[in-house]
C-alpha cells in the first residue's frame, strides 16, 4: 500500500500548480491579520471625566477631583464633587463625590468614537469592554468545535468558502449594531465563522502541498500574511478614527476573496478519505496540466488503500481522538500547550496600546515583532527538529517574561524591549504549532483535531483580557503568570514525538506515540 505523497511524488514541490495554491490561500489569511485584533481600536478607551450638569458654575477642574493613574495625575474618569447646597458660596461641595450622574465627556484627540464611547462602556461598565473581546473567542471556541467535524464531513473547500462569507456578512451586521447586546451577538458569530474559514483554509493548503513547501505555506505563507494583515490594523486605524466606518473598512477588502472558489481546488487527500478517488485523480491530473507533466493514466489504484469503502463510509467525531492511547496523549498534550500559548499571545498582543507611547506605533511594531518571528520560525523547520523548535520558543519567550520581574519601573524601554521579545517567540511558537499539531494528527482527524485542540486554545484567548487588566492592580502579574506557564509547556513539549521529514499519517493505527519510553497513556 502506497502512501499519497509517494503516489504524487511525479508532480514535484513548487510547479505552476503549487505556486497558485500557495499564493492564493495566503492572501485569505491578510484579512484575518486586521480583523483578529480589530477590538484593540474597536473598544479603546479615551481619557474621559464626568459631564457637568446643566448650568454648572466653574470649570471642569473645580468640579472634579483628580487621581492617579499610572504614577500620572489624571481627572477622576468615575467620580465628579456633589453639587452643594444653595445656601453656599460654591457650586460644589468639594467634602463629598458622588457618581457621572449626567454621563461622561470623552477625549476626541485621538478617536472620534469607540464602542466603549458609543455606549458609555467606562466605570461600573467597565467590565463590558474585555467582555466583548470575550464574546468573540467564545463563537471562536464554538466554531473550532464545529467546523472540524463539518470540514471533515463536507470537504475542506465549502467550508472555508461559505465561512468566509458569513464572516464578512456578520461583521457588516455588527458594524451596523445599534446596542451593544447586538455588538455582542455579532461579534460570537463572527468569531465562529472566522475560526472556521482559517482552520479550513490551513489545513487545505496543508492536504494541497508537498512536506517542504507545506513547512513554507503555514509559516512564511499563512503566518507572514497574517503579520501582514496585522500591520495593516493600525494604518486603517490611524485614517479612519470612527469604529463603525472602521469595521466597515476592514471588511470590504475580504469580500474578494471569495471570487478564489473558481481558483482554489478541493483536498484530493479528503476525497480519498471519502472513497471519492475519481474527483481525487482529475485534481491531480489538472495539477499535472499546470505543471506541464505527463500524470500516469491511473493515478490511484484500489491496491493503495487498504479498504476504500470503510474509508468512504467512516465517520470521525471528537471520540475518535481518545480512541486509542497515542491519540489521547497526542490531544490532551495539544490542548494544555495550545491553551497557554494562545492566552500568551493574545494577552500581549491586547496589552500593546497600554505600553508607553503611541498606540499606532505600538502595534505596528507589534505586527514588525510578528514578521521576524516568522521568519526565524520558517529557518527552524527547516533545519531543526519540530520538537526542538517548540521547546526552544516556548522557553524563550517565558524566560523574557519571567525577568520582567526583577527589572526596576524605570526606564521602561528595557521593560517593553523584554515584552516584545517575549511576544517575539510567543508570536513563532504560536505559528508552529499550528504546523507541528497538523503532522500529529491523521488525515481523517486532522481538521477535527485541529478544530478540538483549537477550540482548547478559546480558553487562553477568552481569559487573555482578564489577564491584562489584572496588570491594573499589580503590573508585574501578568508577565509572571504568562511567564510560568510558558516555561511550563516548553518542558511539556519534550513529550512529544517528532515529525520532522517524516510522512504525514492518515489513519488512526499510525499515529505516532509520546517521545518518552514507557509512557504509553494519561
Amino acid at each position: 500500500m502506497r502512501n499519497f505523497e509517494e503516489i504524487t511524488l511525479f508532480l514535484g514541490e513548487w510547479g505552476s500548480f503549487q505556486r497558485s495554491i500557495f499564493f492564493w490561500l495566503s492572501v485569505t489569511f491578510v484579512p484575518h491579520g486586521y480583523m483578529s485584533l480589530a477590538m484593540v481600536f474597536l473598544s479603546a478607551t479615551p481619557q474621559h471625566h464626568c459631564t457637568l450638569p446643566p448650568h454648572a458654575d466653574g470649570s471642569v477642574h473645580a468640579a472634579v477631583p483628580y487621581e492617579l493613574v499610572h504614577g500620572k495625575r489624571v481627572l477622576s474618569r468615575c467620580t465628579r464633587y456633589q453639587t452643594a447646597n444653595r445656601s453656599t458660596e460654591s457650586f460644589w461641595n468639594w467634602n463629598e463625590t458622588e457618581g457621572c450622574l449626567d454621563g461622561w465627556t470623552f477625549s476626541t484627540d485621538r478617536y472620534t468614537s469607540t464602542a466603549v464611547t458609543e455606549w458609555s462602556l467606562v466605570c461600573e461598565d467597565a467590565w463590558k469592554a474585555p467582555f466583548a473581546s470575550s464574546v468573540l473567542f467564545c463563537g471562536v471556541m464554538v466554531g473550532s468545535l464545529l467546523s472540524g467535524q463539518v470540514s471533515d464531513r463536507f470537504g475542506r473547500k465549502l467550508v472555508f468558502f461559505i465561512s468566509l462569507a458569513l464572516q464578512n456578512v456578520l461583521s457588516l451586521l455588527q458594524a451596523l449594531s445599534s446596542t451593544w447586546e447586538l455588538y455582542c451577538i455579532f461579534y460570537f458569530f463572527e468569531g465562529m465563522a472566522q475560526i472556521s474559514s482559517y482552520m479550513s483554509a490551513f489545513v487545505l493548503g496543508s492536504e494541497l502541498l508537498g512536506k517542504s513547501t507545506r513547512v513554507l505555506f503555514s509559516s512564511l505563507g499563512v503566518c507572514i500574511s497574517y503579520a501582514l494583515g496585522y500591520a495593516f490594523l493600525p494604518l486603517f486605524a490611524f485614517f479612519i478614527r470612527d469604529w463603525r466606518m472602521l469595521l466597515v473598512a476592514l471588511t470590504l477588502p475580504g469580500f474578494l476573496c471569495l471570487p478564489l472558489w473558481w481558483l482554489i481546488p478541493e483536498s484530493p487527500r479528503w476525497l480519498l478519505s471519502q472513497g471519492r478517488a475519481k474527483e481525487a485523480e482529475a485534481i491531480i491530473q489538472e495539477a499535472a496540466r499546470k505543471n506541464g507533466i505527463v500524470a500516469p493514466e491511473v493515478i490511484f489504484k484500489t491496491s493503495d488503500f487498504s479498504d476504500p469503502v470503510s474509508w468512504k463510509n467512516y465517520r470521525v467525531s471528537e471520540r475518535d481522538l481518545v480512541k486509542t492511547a497515542n491519540i489521547r496523549n497526542i490531544t490532551v498534550f495539544n490542548m494544555i500547550i495550545w491553551i497557554v500559548t494562545s492566552m500568551t499571545y493574545y494577552g500581549l498582543s491586547l496589552n500593546t496600546p497600554n505600553l508607553n507611547g503611541d498606540p499606532y506605533l505600538n502595534c505596528f511594531i507589534s505586527a514588525a515583532t510578528e514578521i521576524v518571528a516568522y521568519v526565524a520560525t520558517w529557518l527552524f523547520m527547516r533545519f531543526t527538529p519540530r520538537r526542538f523548535t517548540l521547546v526552544f520558543l516556548l522557553l524563550l519567550s517565558g524566560a523574557m517574561l519571567l525577568v520582567i520581574k526583577f527589572i526596576p519601573d524605570e526606564p521602561d524601554t528595557l521593560t517593553v524591549a523584554l515584552a516584545m521579545l517575549g511576544k517575539t517567540g510567543i508570536t513563532a511558537a504560536y505559528c508552529f504549532i499550528y504546523v507541528y499539531s497538523t503532522e500529529l494528527f491523521p488525515t481523517v482527524l486532522r481538521n477535527t483535531g485541529l478544530g478540538a485542540i483549537s477550540m482548547a486554545a478559546r480558553v487562553g484567548t477568552i481569559v487573555s483580557p482578564y489577564i491584562a487588566y489584572i496588570g491594573e492592580y499589580n503590573k508585574m502579574a501578568p508577565y509572571f503568570i504568562m511567564g510560568g506557564l510558558s516555561v511550563f509547556v516548553g518542558l511539556l513539549s519534550l513529550l512529544l514525538p517528532e515529525t520532522k521529514d517524516k510522512e504525514l499519517p492518515e489513519r488512526i493505527n499510525q499515529v505516532k506515540p509520546l517521545g518518552l519510553v514507557g509512557l504509553r497513556s494519561l
